[in-house]
């Protein structure tokens, strides 16, 4: 077996540069849950300055910042409505339900192409002995949907379903960066279309953990008392924001390097009819339903050639660029990649 690596599982094995560790070494910290950590307290401020909100509120990982942010919008007992393979319903193991006690029901799973007719259709007044529908959920990018970028007149109309229902919407905005950078959208313009959002850290910009919840100062003040009851009150953790400081300052524009590199990857397993999207960022969703190689044979062989990609189903695969993949990297899986799609 190779000694080294490419790792295309995810943009989450990245890994602090010389530079963020040097921001890490360097930061001032206090007691964040007394709210005196300098570095917690600036980062936040900028995020929610980014996004055009009054705050944001640091929490360890993205599932947590999306189950803060549905527990402001939607009571127990009532419903969230997303798409079928959203996060917030797929990766993050019925948090919902468990700890919200939030009902969810999803619209079939299209990636990042929504109709908002489809969506307004489905909402739930109160009344009626049904579960009145309180939010909608949507994934910007879009994980299991390749990378997808869900349009800017799309959102638009999504807000504009939620106002006329009285509804909230809600953005997972995980890879929101990548967004930015695809189709220049000014952050300030997402923001300005979600009553929350959760932004993260830790995959494409690099560091090695952290998400926010951004939203208005009363949201996110009742959002520290969801964090601290789920387990997320932390301590100095100025060392962590420090790098999620570093990495918007200096690893927002460099996801066009990412979005390059997939784009590599994509020309050069087309030919094998396996390519189930078209590449918008650093996503490359793999569709083996019409291949010999199933996703976990795929894996397996790639793995041999010294190549790691995820198995996200019996018949998809997934490779993923980031930080901490080089050209000399991307060269070597498209040397690898192609000659085990081609083999009989």
């Amino acid at each position: 077996m190779p000694d080294l690596f490419v790792d295309l599982r995810s943009d989450t094995v990245t890994r602090p540069t010389a530079g963020m560790r040097e921001a890490m070494a360097t930061a001032e910290v206090g007691d964040d849950v007394y709210g005196e950590d300098p570095s917690v307290n600036a980062l936040e401020a900028e995020v929610a300055a980014l996004f055009g909100h009054e705050a944001a509120l640091f929490a360890p990982s993205g599932s947590m910042a999306n189950q803060i942010a549905l527990q402001l919008l939607v009571s127990p007992g009532d419903e969230l409505l997303c798409d079928a393979d959203a996060h917030v319903v797929t990766y993050e193991i019925g948090a919902a339900a468990a700890y919200g006690g939030i009902s969810s029901r999803t619209w079939p799973a299209v990636g990042a192409d929504i109709d908002p007719e489809v969506v307004a259709g489905m909402i739930r007044p109160d009344g009626y002995f049904a579960v009145p529908t309180r939010a909608i959920a949507v994934e910007q990018t879009h994980n299991r949907g390749g990378g997808g970028v869900i349009p800017l007149a799309t959102l638009r109309d999504l807000r504009g379903v939620a106002d006329e229902a009285g509804i909230a919407l809600h953005c997972d905005g995980a890879r929101i960066w990548h967004a930015h950078v695809a189709d220049r959208v000014p952050l300030i313009e997402y923001g300005r279309l979600f009553d929350t959002l959760s932004v993260c850290l830790s995959k494409g910009l690099g560091a090695p953990v952290g998400s926010l919840v951004v939203g208005s100062a009363e949201k996110i003040e009742r959002a520290r008392l969801i964090r601290k009851r789920m387990g997320g009150g932390m301590r100095q953790a100025g060392i962590l924001a420090a790098a999620g400081r570093y990495a918007l300052a200096q690893h927002i524009d460099r996801l066009a390097d990412d979005h390059a590199k997939a784009a590599r990857l994509a020309e050069a397993v087309a030919p094998f009819g396996v390519l189930a999207t078209t590449v918008r960022t650093n996503l490359v969703a793999l569709d083996l339903t019409k291949h010999t190689l199933d996703a976990r044979a795929l894996a397996a062989a790639a793995r041999a050639e010294g190549v790691l990609i995820s198995v996200l189903g019996p018949r998809t695969a997934r490779l993923v660029t980031h930080l901490g993949v080089s050209d000399a990297d991307i060269d070597r899986a498209l040397t690898a990649l192609p000659r085990i799609l081609a083999a009989p």
